[in-house]
């Protein structure tokens, strides 16, 4: 059966109590996600030497088109809305945490190890070579950057069963706090020097944009006014903190930047989660009779049926498309950024990569849908170490790649593996076979 056949099958499957705009939305904003990291890059060879642009970097006014391609603010809401669904769904069936720990993990980190496991024998093979090891770094930082996001994911997925319960007790109280903490990071991080608070964001940042999904979850979120006044008060709260505060225009981290807004995280993600989400869910009542069409349904239900691994390979997709491109002499590569030729060649730029990235898909795209696990709970220490050390993991590798000038990062590489063995991620196949 083909994939589409295969999709159209499901589409038709779907139950009417769907909300099927919450795949709609995650659909969407990783596709934007993957094609904006195409569009920013912007490399260019000049004299045989390969020079990693970023379009950001180069272009002072694309900063402003970071309030609509950093996304990031709809797929944690998203996940807000999913989660509280998820874990609701396990409180009914009394289903412990741990154990539904444990199958979140299995969705969200099975499909990151074969991934890293490519990156460390092909970094391992090309330091041996003899290539230049500050390239390795720059192509696997810049193929593995997107595991930050998962690091952080994991992270307000853990905690989901104390911030719901938060929700339910508090309502919009237990948002505020969280958001109020965060401008209270800022404040420590900006105004007085202490950057170790600014880290503590990720989880007050996002986890605040996760709880609105669990407003929105609850349909707490009001209809079509409240929803565009919700956008409005967003866009306006954003621009007044990057006019009169200390914030740049661009919503993602730049390394031209002394501050950033998102490495780590500041309150205007915030703002700019509620301009997005406001405008988003204005849309929301037609775009749901429109997704009601099985030809509309099917290919929303095809992009989430290989969500992560579009998201965990497009960039590795780019690097080595780039790769084969200097091999070649630097074909395609030697046009000026921003030019005019740069601008009209975009098209073809990103049909290239996303044809180098369907082999990706279909070759790494069945570790993202695990068997279903029958095993027995854990305890709930394992999964909670297991996200601990997938956070780390994931963390450094995204910051510092996989390589450094004596060779392979094998404990930073080795840590997501020992969290999977440590929490029990996998071998669900080898319990199933022993236990009949």
């Amino acid at each position: 059966m083909s994939a589409y056949a295969n999709a159209l099958e499901m589409a038709r499957e779907t139950p009417d109590s769907r909300n099927r705009y919450v795949d709609f939305l995650r659909a969407v904003s990783i596709l934007v996600v993957v094609v904006g990291h195409w569009l920013m890059a912007a490399p260019q060879v000049v004299d045989d030497d390969i020079a990693f642009n970023h379009l950001l970097s180069t272009t002072d006014w694309t900063h402003y088109l970071t309030w609509i391609l950093q996304v990031m603010p709809l797929f944690f809401l998203v996940g807000g809305y999913a989660n509280a669904a998820s874990w609701r769904s396990a409180r009914l069936r009394g289903e412990p945490y741990g154990a539904w720990l444990r199958a979140r993990l299995r969705r969200l980190v099975l499909p990151v190890l074969p991934l890293l496991t490519v990156w460390g024998i092909g970094a391992y093979v090309l330091f041996q070579s003899g290539l230049d090891p500050d390239l390795i770094r720059l192509g696997s930082q810049a193929a593995l950057v997107p595991l930050w996001f998962l690091a952080t994911y994991l992270a307000v997925v853990a905690l989901t069963p104390v911030t719901l319960r938060a929700w339910e007790r508090f309502g919009y109280k237990s948002l505020i706090v969280t958001a109020a903490l965060a401008g209270l990071m800022d404040l420590l991080s900006l105004g007085f020097g202490f950057a170790a608070a600014g880290y503590l964001n990720y989880l007050f940042v996002w986890g605040t944009v996760h709880g609105v999904g669990y407003a929105w979850a609850d349909s707490r979120l009001g209809g079509l006014t409240h929803r565009l006044i919700l956008s409005a008060a967003g866009f306006l709260t954003a621009a007044a903190l990057v006019v009169l505060g200390p914030y740049p225009v661009a919503m993602v981290g730049l390394d031209t930047e002394t501050v950033t807004n998102s490495q780590p995280p500041k309150v205007t993600l915030i703002a700019l989660a509620l301009f997005q989400t406001g405008l988003a869910l204005a849309l929301e009542g037609p775009v749901r009779r429109w997704l009601a069409r099985d030809r509309v349904w099917t290919p929303v239900v095809m992009v989430n049926g290989r969500i992560m691994t579009i998201y965990l390979w497009h960039m590795t997709a780019m690097v080595a498309m780039i790769g084969v491109s200097m091999l070649a002499g630097g074909v395609g590569l030697g046009v000026e950024v921003d030019s005019a030729m740069w601008w009209l060649t975009r098209p073809l730029w990103l049909a290239a990569l996303a044809a180098v990235t369907l082999p990706f898909i279909a070759g790494f795209g069945r570790f993202e849908r695990p068997r279903e696990d029958r095993r027995p709970a854990p305890r709930v220490w394992r999964p909670v170490v297991a996200v601990v050390l997938f956070c780390a993991g994931l963390g450094f590798v995204a910051a510092a790649g996989v390589v450094d000038d004596d060779g392979l990062n094998g404990l930073v590489l080795s840590l997501p593996f020992i969290a999977a063995i440590a929490g029990g991620v996998g071998g669900a196949r080898l319990w199933e076979r022993a236990n009949g």
